[in-house]
């Protein structure tokens, strides 16, 4: 649907405690008045059942897969399997490619990016990251906000191999520097950490969220919901730790050991984090390892970690948009709805199954 006015009744899940029974999209956009004239002309369409802002992945990689960079055909794919699946924006959380040219398409889905990862020479991904010494992290971080959305995205740990197990990747001078120089440059800063070591120290530097999270305790939780820190736990991505736990055994056990330690708490730690306040938004970590569209999948972990229904969708949707800056199904928004055949809050598997997308407007399916 290219042209006229599409006409969405049912329910429309404006927000977690605001449901309408209908809205229209008149020009790309939300509506709640009708359009004067519309009616039984053929330039209306109406699409029944239960509407959602375009769900949110706030942890995913367009332009990456296992190995590095992948090529704008590959990246593509990547953004159109998301946006099939109802994900209609995306928070890039770091890729060596340039995927600037998605913003001029109108069929794929909005991305915020954080420029490429940042992490210490040799503990990282090869081929993912700028690596670097503690004392040019100031300077990179600079750059990755110049040239990222408003995000720049730190590898706080990993493994050390001289210690067999995951360690700190920065000192805490360079981690102050670094805050200071994003927030200088109106960037926020994320993190990959696993474990528990780093965290207390990327808290009091000035970090805004925290990607897998894995290893908050008793004593970060606190910390991280005084200071608003929000996390990204990707569960779907933390199911693969035992098999990265058997892959590393041989040589390095005591990493393995721990990877299958903060594997078996994994719900339990995000129960917690919750718990006590802190944000938790749905990522998927797609594109390193992982395939696009899982966001579904993420929601439904989330539950079973032990968010309502309620609070899961809300973690990829409503609160998610609010986070990153980005509407929802406010009057005059840009109209990036998703429409499910049955209502997602009674059982959010739903997501999995969307009766229609609707991207800037256009109804594609």
């Amino acid at each position: 649907m290219s042209a006229g006015v599409l006409h969405v009744r049912g329910r429309i899940l404006v927000g977690p405690e605001e449901v309408r029974d209908e809205l229209w999209v008149v020009g790309g956009r939300v509506t709640y008045d009708r359009p004067t004239g519309a009616g039984a002309g053929n330039d209306v369409r109406t699409v029944r059942g239960w509407a959602l802002p375009g769900l949110v992945d706030a942890h995913c990689h367009v332009g990456l897969d296992a190995h590095g960079a992948v090529d704008a055909d590959v990246s593509e794919k990547q953004a159109l399997t998301d946006r099939d699946t109802g994900t209609l924006l995306l928070r890039d959380a770091g890729s060596p490619s340039d995927t600037r040219w998605v913003d001029d398409r109108e069929d794929l889905p909005r991305i915020i990016r954080a420029g490429r990862h940042i992490a210490r020479t040799r503990r990282y991904i090869r081929n993912f990251a700028h690596e670097i010494e503690p004392g040019d992290l100031a300077a990179y971080v600079r750059q990755e906000a110049r040239r990222g959305d408003g995000w720049v995205k730190l590898v706080g740990d990993w493994i050390d191999r001289a210690t067999g197990d995951l360690a700190p990747c920065w000192p805490r001078w360079a981690l102050d520097e670094a805050m200071a120089a994003a927030h200088a440059e109106g960037a926020r800063v994320t993190a990959h950490v696993f474990g528990e070591e780093s965290l207390a120290d990327l808290v009091a530097a000035g970090i805004d969220c925290v990607e897998h999270a894995t290893g908050l305790t008793a004593e970060t939780v606190p910390l991280f919901a005084e200071r608003g820190v929000a996390i990204v736990p990707t569960l779907v991505n933390i199911a693969t730790f035992p098999s990265i736990a058997a892959g590393g055994e041989a040589k390095f056990p005591l990493y393995a050991r721990h990877m299958r330690e903060l594997h078996r708490t994994r719900y339990a730690t995000v129960a917690a984090a919750h718990e006590a306040g802190i944000p938790v938004f749905v990522g998927t970590d797609a594109g390193g390892s992982l395939p696009h569209g899982l966001v579904a999948a993420e929601v439904a972990e989330l539950v079973r970690a032990g968010l309502t229904p309620l609070a899961a969708l809300s973690a990829a949707s409503w609160s998610a948009r609010e986070w990153l800056g980005r509407p929802g199904l406010a009057e005059g928004a840009p109209a990036d709805l998703v429409v499910y055949p049955e209502d997602p809050r009674a059982d959010v598997r739903v997501l999995a199954d969307p009766h229609c997308v609707v991207l800037r407007g256009v109804a594609l399916g």
